[in-house]
């Protein structure tokens, strides 16, 4: 393939060189890969009508015609004779089809060259460098017949053209068959085919995952060194051991050390048995619990549970393992083991650690040796934040800090909800999904596939908590408004739950965030090289209906007490998976409920700012999905409970979707869950526009759950506020764009005020800034809402939670958005609001875990001891908040 070599004699070895790769090729599987390479740069260097006479005789053996020997004589020239241009490019294209996508990497694959005699490689490396140095080389798409033909070839070739009457796009053509070939489209369909890992197997079979070693947790008492900064999160033991020590210290002597030795399966030390020696001595303990000292409160304040307040009798039948003998134990070493859930003597303290506990822990040196508290902490975390220049970077600071020092996190968290909640979820979580799979850098959750459908239990014992009693699970097939983005949705479990800590005081411990893996639909996900789920369609909806039933059946067997919360599935598997598991295990959905419930609490305070009576309220719903329909559902509600009927009170409700008005006789297949409110009284006229359905309806409050920007345009919202000012003065119209996050928002705050001349009741999914209109000599600044989940969703989990629910009915979800109507206070009513201000989301939290808590017991599923019942019903409520504040999580430092 040199640069002197004639035509014939290049492709003579080509020829050669190709069938010797074919041979060695049998030995690694790749003939067809290179015979396609060296076939493109057989045609695409070398003389095209060259090259289509060398295949066809190939193929066919030499042509011979009896009319005329001596142009077909068997000889060289005849082998590279010219043959006609139809019958050249008959041969060619069909090879140029294929090998196409091939070109330009023909003579880049060092490997070649490996598998070929020193002397073939000589020659391919040789006529690569001639045809990148050759200024009359020409690419596929520009080949020229003059750059490797003589003249007389070329005007020989034109007339034939020209004789075939063909056109000069035809002639460019036959000169060039790749012209019309779409290389990217090849290309891309061989990358997705590299990715395709699962091509070719059995979808149907899975295996069961056996695990034959038990993982090995180092309790937060034995952890050292580095095994303190770095596994403040992974640590399974601290929590386990101090709940078996706490156990211990109410049983003798006897029972607790054997309790303890079976469960921590190792033999009793010397502290232990200090530990042992605390057991008998009841009245060493009584200090901690009853210290009236503010140091000791302090300590204290951050315990999970209550210490036990009725010690177990003795066990007569265990024998004694500790000695007599055993001095009694240091002061630190019986508050320590006395409360389970301390954090004082945590892990993950950052630059709080006491001088003491840096030299029991081994720590001196590996951090700087200056102690600070929480106040100075969270002041350089604040600084590090506010210095990020984009949400996503002010995101991953803070998972880095969650990891590092959760204590830390969390306080930064609670103390600054306002700014820190759209950080840790809705607005920033959404663009977090779609990036999830770049971002990686550690497990926050579980991922379940499909593929390990059999080891479902194994997976969910693998967590490193022991006994969650929260639980937030997706299959990623609806994420807020921005669609099917498969594992990449695991993103929102892992921050609802941050917020059922932050919000609620769940401890961290205790919350699980799960992703079950089904496969995406999403294109750009499937061709994404780093994405990190199931790399295939999304399986039908029966086989994930069997995958939801087997995971429900998993957890309530694995964890039986956890409360499970299902997010952001496709509408009608959310309406299926709530109706089909409610009444079974302890779930609730909140899309549909926590939405719903949340609106309501909003809608309860609107109505009553509105100037509107409720007989003459009429409601406007753009947006006929599972959050829609669900929204909606809970409002009915609202009225029914004020004396209407159902049927009454559903006819208050027109739902729009992206075909109109939903009716009965619109023509199409109405979802299942959207027949609830499917009109009947359009007497056969089908409105197709939201401006159409206004101006039938002259609605009262207009809610926007479409998941699309801008929806509410000027014209809707002015006309709203006209039907309201058409029922006379005062009144004024309700406007919630719910919609998350604030890419998908239906408008604004800004525009609500413009538009309905300040008037507006306003409430938003995602947050919006206050906004002030200045004027000549005034200038008046418009608070807005925000009808975040955050304020329900939180307090019917730990509601739930503690009042040991064995499900979640429909009266606890109405109550607890009827308890966010009421946990106002009188300033945030004067200033005209609707939902409490977020610094306060906790305050509001406690008051709807109270009410939840409260109508379990009233609806008979509360399986907590008749006692506490009645000790609560006596002293009423603040008795059982005082319960509730016993058992949520408040770092402290």
């Amino acid at each position: 393939m040199g640069k002197g070599l004639a035509p014939w004699a290049r492709l003579a070895l080509v020829h050669k060189v190709l069938s010797r790769l074919i041979l060695a090729n049998k030995r690694i599987g790749r003939t067809l890969h290179l015979s396609l390479l060296l076939t493109k740069a057989l045609v695409a260097r070398s003389n095209t009508k060259l090259a289509a006479a060398f295949i066809t005789n190939r193929l066919t053996g030499p042509r011979r015609n009896s009319n005329n020997t001596g142009r077909n004589r068997n000889s060289r020239h005849h082998l590279f004779g010219h043959p006609s241009p139809d019958k050249a490019n008959a041969g060619i294209l069909p090879v140029l089809q294929l090998v196409q996508p091939y070109l330009d990497v023909a003579l880049t694959q060092p490997w070649i060259f490996g598998l070929l005699s020193p002397s073939l490689a000589h020659a391919m490396a040789s006529y690569a460098s001639y045809s990148t140095s050759n200024s009359d080389i020409s690419t596929p798409r520009s080949i020229s017949p003059s750059s490797s033909v003589g003249r007389s070839s070329q005007s020989s070739f034109t007339s034939s053209n020209k004789r075939m009457s063909i056109s000069s796009s035809r002639r460019i053509s036959a000169a060039n068959p790749m012209s019309s070939v779409d290389i990217s489209t090849i290309e891309e369909a061989m990358r997705m085919a590299n990715l395709d890992t699962l091509r070719g197997y059995s979808q149907k079979n899975y295996g069961e995952v056996r695990q034959y070693a038990t993982t090995e947790y180092i309790s937060q008492n034995q952890a050292l060194g580095y095994q303190v900064l770095n596994e403040p999160l992974w640590n399974k033991g601290k929590l386990r051991r101090r709940l078996i020590i706490h156990s211990a210290l109410s049983l003798t002597d006897a029972a607790a050390s054997t309790v303890m030795k079976l469960a921590l399966r190792r033999p009793p030390s010397a502290g232990l048995a200090r530990v042992m020696h605390m057991c008998r001595q009841p009245s060493d303990l009584s200090s901690p619990f009853t210290s009236s000292s503010p140091s000791s409160r302090r300590e204290y304040q951050t315990s999970s549970s209550p210490p036990h307040p009725h010690p177990h009798p003795p066990h007569p039948h265990l024998p004694s393992l500790s000695s007599p003998s055993t001095p009694p134990p240091p002061p630190s070493l019986a508050r320590l083991v006395a409360m389970p859930g301390q954090t004082a003597n945590g892990s993950s303290q950052g630059l709080s650690f006491t001088p003491e506990q840096r030299v029991s822990k081994n720590l001196t040196g590996l951090i700087p040796h200056v102690m600070e508290g929480a106040d100075k902490q969270c002041e350089r975390a604040l600084k590090m934040i506010r210095s990020r220049q984009t949400n996503i970077d002010r995101y991953l600071y803070l998972s880095t800090l969650k990891s590092q020092n959760v204590d830390l996190f969390y306080r930064l968290l609670i103390d600054n909800a306002k700014e820190m909640m759209p950080l840790v979820y809705t607005p920033t979580i959404g663009d977090v999904c779609l990036q999830y799979s770049t971002l990686y850098t550690r497990p926050e959750a579980l991922y379940i596939s499909i593929k390990q459908r059999k080891s479902i239990r194994t997976i969910l014992k693998n967590w490193p908590y022991p006994n969650p009693e929260i639980c937030v699970v997706t299959d990623g097939s609806r994420i807020l408004g921005l669609g099917d983005l498969g594992v990449n949705g695991v993103g929102i479990p892992i921050g609802k739950l941050a917020l059922y800590t932050a919000a609620a005081g769940i401890h961290p411990e205790k919350t699980l965030p799960i992703v079950l893996d089904c496969g995406t639909a999403n294109e750009t996900n499937l061709k994404d090289p780093l994405y990190l789920g199931l790399r295939a369609k999304r399986i039908p909806v029966a086989e994930q209906q069997e995958f939801m039933d087997e995971f429900m059946e998993a957890a309530a067997e694995v964890y039986p007490n956890m409360v499970v919360q299902f997010e952001d599935f496709e509408s009608e598997k959310a309406f299926n998976y709530l109706d089909r598991y409610r009444n079974k295990y302890k779930c609730f959905n909140d899309d549909i409920q926590g939405t719903g419930a949340v609106v309501l609490g909003g809608y309860i305070g609107a109505v009553n700012l509105s100037g509107v009576p409720i007989e003459e309220q009429r409601l406007v719903f753009m947006g006929a999905g599972s959050a829609g329909v669900g929204v909606a559902k809970q409002l009915v509600e609202f009225y029914t409970k004020r004396g209407l009927s159902e049927q009454a009170a559903r006819d208050k409700f027109w739902l729009v979707d992206t075909k109109g008005l939903v009716t009965k006789d619109r023509g199409d297949k109405l979802a299942e869950h959207k027949k609830y409110f499917a009109r009947t009284d359009n007497n056969g006229h089908q409105f197709r526009s939201l401006e159409e359905v206004i101006e039938y309806v002259k609605p009262t409050a207009l809610v926007g759950l479409t998941a699309t920007f801008g929806v509410f345009t000027e014209s809707v919202v002015r006309a709203l506020k006209a039907s309201v000012d058409a029922g006379g003065l005062g009144r004024r119209p309700i406007l919630f764009p719910l919609s998350n996050p604030l890419t998908k928002a239906e408008c604004t705050f800004e525009q609500a005020v413009n538009w309905t001349d300040g008037t507006v009741i306003f409430a938003s999914g995602s947050p919006f800034s206050s906004f002030t209109v200045k004027s000549a000599d005034h200038a008046v600044t418009y608070n807005p809402n925000q009808g975040n989940n955050v304020y329900v969703f939180p307090g019917i989990g730990l509601g739930a939670i503690l009042a040991k629910a064995s499900r979640v009915t429909d009266n606890m979800i109405y109550t607890s958005a009827a308890a966010l109507a009421g946990s106002l206070n009188a300033d945030e009513i004067h200033k005209g609001l609707i939902y409490p201000r977020i610094e306060r989301v906790r305050d509001a939290s406690l008051i709807v875990a109270r009410e939840v808590m409260k109508c379990a017991r009233r609806d008979g599923v509360s399986m907590l001891p008749e006692e506490k019942w009645t000790e609560w019903e006596e002293w009423g409520d603040p008795a059982l908040e005082k319960y509730i504040k016993e058992h949520i999580y408040d770092p402290v430092f």
